[in-house]
């Protein structure tokens, strides 16, 4: 974003200076307000510019991060159902341990 500002501000500037350069010029009412009209219409022009290609880089990240947002939250359920899996079967196991060693004491002669 500080680009931006940079950019913005460098246009300012030379808006500033060149409507100013023209206020100052020796010509006509008339042609002076048609150069600035025109240096307006011209700093409009690279200023929508500017907006286009910065919506369209800022888009482009976006979409970017979106993607690989979505490529991590699937990473994230493989690793989460494949530790679910594990603890279901770990879980199982020792169940079985449990049953094995509670049919040993009962079997057991005391």
């Amino acid at each position: 974003m500080k680009t931006d500002k940079v950019i913005l501000g460098l246009l300012g500037g030379l808006a500033a200076g060149a409507i100013l350069g023209i206020l100052f010029a020796p010509d006509k009412g008339e042609k002076t307000r048609k150069k600035i009209k025109n240096k307006g219409i011209d700093y409009a022009d690279e200023l929508k510019y500017q907006y286009g290609e910065t919506a369209n880089s800022l888009s482009k990240k976006y979409d970017t991060l979106r993607e690989e947002g979505k490529s991590l939250l699937k990473e994230g359920k493989s690793k989460f159902d494949s530790l679910k899996e594990e603890g279901k079967d770990f879980l199982a196991e020792e169940k079985s341990k449990f049953e094995k060693t509670k049919n040993e004491v009962r079997n057991l002669d005391i």
